[in-house]
């Protein structure tokens, strides 16, 4: 599940030849999986294959020769009139100017499908994002390992479907390479034994929102209980505890009418993961809230609210984070809530994931900058990006369940980045599970961990 940047990738090719597989195997290597791949989805037809300059274009000119000998139609040229189907062989992951809007809206108003040969040219392999304009490809083949650009928006809809073709480089070089990158993946979540009891499997705790906003901080503290957390608790003034009786049954409530009563409430250390955010209200109260929760040394999710309260001086809650050192701390902003801790790297042309661990790094805590293509990053340098989101998660309170689900992992015992990049994943998961039918917030939940 490595993604490697195309600089990555250059030196992917440069150590599989320098053990022994030369330039040119490689490149018939390509060529060949990519007319492979083409003939297994289409019959023969009239085929034009754009070959620009480099490898991309020799793999481009490769896929000719093999098509050609299978008795396809086929003519390497830059006249697509008349095509049936187009090879996209112009430029690849790398490319360092902007494309041809022209030739681009040439191209994707010929009415057949476009294959990619490593990335619709146009597209930017490290942020993907058109650098001028972009061709979009219904398929798309890559070599190796995906670029960071067939999972981030848009190029991720640009590329089609994509396939990932084996051409000799050995699994050995990523040892060379050390990526830090990945795509998120189905994760191992944690076990129950025979001798389990609710106890061992956490105490989550979600700071309630005010009296008419708890909805938000019940979402988070049901989907807390759902993924595994052994007990949940929501933490609140009495009137908002009074709204949250007429709906919690499994969840229990705690009076804790000051940011000191909630301090006091988390020194039991079995209250061990703590959501503060959802609905939480902007100010200093939240501030002194939040101050309250980190203090405790408690694995703590700071969603929404318990963001932007911070957004005058994001350097305070950087630096009460830092006073427990270890302490598992995840911060989910969207790119609202990012600009608003993370000004100067909202505004900068970088790929999300080279935002998203700057910010990581800034603040000590894992960061999931969610969205389409939501990306978790580590101050330790590991990322990920989420690749299972449907559109149907553009829903009031999917943001709320996405907090819980961290917080019941890290309730759990799970690590932080690795509960983060479970949540996100199950987050997504669950959505594709209901189908393409409208989702709230509430059917979102019952899908969780449905197989």
């Amino acid at each position: 599940m490595h993604i490697l940047t195309p600089a990555q990738m250059y030196q992917a090719d440069a150590f599989a030849i320098a053990a022994g597989i030369t330039e040119a195997q490689l490149i018939e290597n390509a060529g060949r999986a990519v007319a492979e791949e083409i003939t297994r989805r289409f019959g023969a037809r009239k085929t034009v294959v754009l070959c620009g300059p480099g490898n991309n274009g020799a793999d481009g000119k490769v896929a000719a020769r093999y098509l050609t000998q299978w008795g396809w139609p086929v003519a390497v040229s830059g006249d697509i009139a008349g095509a049936e189907l187009i090879i996209d062989a112009l430029y690849g992951a790398g490319l360092n100017r902007d494309f041809p809007a022209e030739l681009a809206d040439r191209i994707n108003s010929a009415g057949v499908p476009v294959i990619a040969i490593d990335v619709p040219s146009g597209l930017d392999g490290l942020t993907g994002q058109p650098r001028g304009a972009s061709v979009k490809a219904a398929l798309t083949i890559t070599f190796f390992r995906k670029k960071p650009a067939h999972l981030l928006l848009p190029g991720r809809r640009l590329c089609g479907d994509i396939v990932v073709a084996d051409i000799g480089i050995a699994e050995s070089v990523l040892a060379e390479i050390k990526p830090q990158l990945r795509e998120n993946a189905k994760p191992n979540l944690p076990n129950f034994d025979s001798s389990t009891h609710k106890y061992k499997r956490g105490h989550a705790v979600i700071v309630s929102g005010a009296r008419f906003s708890t909805g938000a901080s019940r979402l988070a503290a049901q989907a807390a209980l759902k993924v595994g957390a052994g007990l949940v608790t929501i933490a609140g003034h009495e009137d908002e505890l009074r709204v949250h009786a007429a709906h919690a049954t499994a969840l229990m409530l705690a009076q804790t009418d000051t940011a000191l009563a909630l301090g006091m409430f988390l020194n039991d250390r079995r209250r061990n993961a703590v959501c503060i955010g959802p609905a939480a209200g902007l100010g200093s109260g939240t501030c002194a809230k939040v101050r309250a929760v980190l203090a405790s040394g408690a694995a703590t999710v700071l969603d929404a609210d318990a963001l932007t309260s911070f957004a005058q001086n994001p350097a305070e809650l950087f630096a009460a984070i830092a006073e427990v050192p270890k302490r598992p701390v995840i911060l989910t902003p969207h790119e609202g809530e990012f600009a608003h801790l993370f000004n100067d790297l909202a505004t900068v042309p970088q790929a999300k994931h080279e935002r998203a661990l700057k910010a990581a790094e800034r603040s000590g805590a894992i960061i999931i900058l969610k969205g389409a293509d939501t990306v978790i990053a580590s101050p330790d340098g590991r990322a990920a990006i989420n690749g299972n989101a449907p559109p149907s998660l553009a829903t009031a309170g999917s943001g709320d369940v996405l907090a819980g689900l961290a917080t019941g992992l890290l309730a759990q015992g799970m690590p932080a980045f690795e509960a983060a990049c479970a949540a996100v994943w199950l987050h997504g998961e669950a959505a594709n599970w209901h189908g393409a039918r409208p989702l709230t917030a509430e059917t979102l939940l019952d899908h969780v961990g449905a197989e």
